[in-house]
């Protein structure tokens, strides 16, 4: 069998790296930090797809994978109910999926400060370098590095992320520090608020060590707010010692004065939940949102896969069965191809255009979100079906509809 690079341990990394070491290839996986990855990110929307990448990594899918809800939710500013829809799912969140992942790979096999310095490539192999001096090479590369991936920086620079213009406040809160008013009537539910010109939405998830016992829970949130790109993201992004992070703020370097006046607000225009959830959470974070599309995600003996491909904002709730999808199909070409150009370009003729629909649906969402703040709502009728668009389409299964190539409506294209 093949040797095999991996760059970025993360989980579309682990994902495609627990899948081919279980085909028999030598794999290496190649991550920049050091220690665990543990805390990044938050809550994860699951699907069918998803269970089905986790078992060919190796991962067993139970009932601890996360927690289940029945029901969505939109509340007003009143904290009444504008609408409810019926729709299994099961939640889980980011670290969940993190160390299930990472315990099914072989820890000699996951190399962490491994920052990748340089690739390139001969008609026969891959080679790397990293910033420490180690080299590697192997019959393949596969880079999935996030957003900022240092692969596609070399060899497709032209494919940068833009600016959304608007951000999303993000964290989870216990949920033995909420009151029963909030539990009854929003806990256990999918829940949205919709603001003029903004959009909350939330889910239950595991509590600490994983726990899904009732009582032991968090209440994951994701808060979107438009945020000017020359002024208020820089603000944003700088802390109180006034260093600006351009690329992502650490959670928590975030400003004390930006996350007060973050929950005033929340107090003035959000439902009464979502107001004592956001002030009771103890470390809430911000995320500058960006779209990331490619044109091009195969290079020879290198492919891109996961957020190194392509982001969608949060919206569509895919991004990591996207990866897990990727990673399956990566293994499925190399299993009857070999670990050859011609696997990665089959791999790239199948899901090229599933990742750029999938950038697409996350725009048409983020756009619905922006045109109904700037019409407004006239009636309560209206938002009624604002309600009821926003949770009939928000963070759903479009599998069958990528395929179709329906994933955004043809009424706005």
């Amino acid at each position: 069998m093949a040797k095999i690079i991996i760059v970025g341990g993360s989980l579309g990394g682990l994902f495609a790296a627990n899948i081919l070491l279980r085909q028999g290839h030598d794999v290496t996986l190649l991550e920049k930090a050091m220690g665990s990855l543990d805390g990044r990110g938050a809550g994860i929307v699951t699907h069918a797809a998803l269970a089905d990448a986790l078992r060919q990594a190796g991962v067993a899918v139970d009932d601890t994978l996360g927690v289940a809800v029945t029901q969505r939710v939109t509340l007003g500013s009143d904290g009444q109910s504008l609408g409810m829809m019926e729709l299994p799912q099961i939640l889980t969140s980011w670290s969940r999926l993190y160390h299930m992942l990472k315990e099914a790979f072989p820890v000699e096999r996951y190399l962490q400060g491994k920052a990748v310095k340089t690739v390139s490539q001969t008609a026969d192999a891959v080679q790397v370098i990293c910033e420490d001096g180690s080299h590697y090479e192997a019959a393949l590369l596969i880079a999935s590095d996030g957003i900022r991936s240092g692969v596609r920086g070399q060899v497709a620079p032209q494919i940068q992320p833009e600016y959304a213009g608007y951000i999303a406040w993000r964290g989870v809160c216990d949920e033995a520090c909420l009151s029963n008013y909030t539990l009854d009537t929003l806990f256990n539910r999918f829940g949205f608020c919709l603001p003029k010109g903004e959009q909350m939405l939330g889910y239950p998830v595991a509590g600490s060590g994983n726990d899904t016992r009732p009582g032991k829970r968090r209440y994951n949130f994701v808060w979107y707010r438009p945020a000017s790109e020359n002024e208020e993201l820089v603000s944003l992004l700088t802390d109180d010692d006034g260093q600006y992070y351009p690329i992502g703020i650490p959670p928590l370097k975030v400003s004390w004065k930006h996350i007060a006046k973050m929950r005033q607000k929340a107090k003035e225009i959000l439902a009464p939940q979502y107001a004592e959830i956001l002030e009771k959470t103890a470390a809430p974070f911000l995320q500058a949102i960006y779209d990331v599309r490619s044109e091009e995600i195969v290079f020879g003996r290198i492919a891109l896969m996961g957020d190194a491909a392509f982001v969608g904002r949060p919206h569509v709730g895919m991004g990591v069965t996207k990866a897990g999808d990727e990673a399956i199909v990566i293994a499925k070409y190399i299993a009857e191809l070999g670990a050859t150009p011609a696997a990665l370009k089959a791999y790239r003729d199948e899901r090229l255009k599933l990742g750029q629909q999938v950038v697409a649906r996350a725009q048409y969402l983020g756009r619905y979100m922006q045109a109904q703040g700037s019409k407004g709502v006239s009636n309560s009728e209206n938002l009624k079906r604002n309600a009821d668009t926003v949770m009939a389409e928000t963070a759903i299964d479009i599998s069958d509809l990528l395929v179709q190539g329906k994933a955004v409506p043809e009424s706005t294209h």
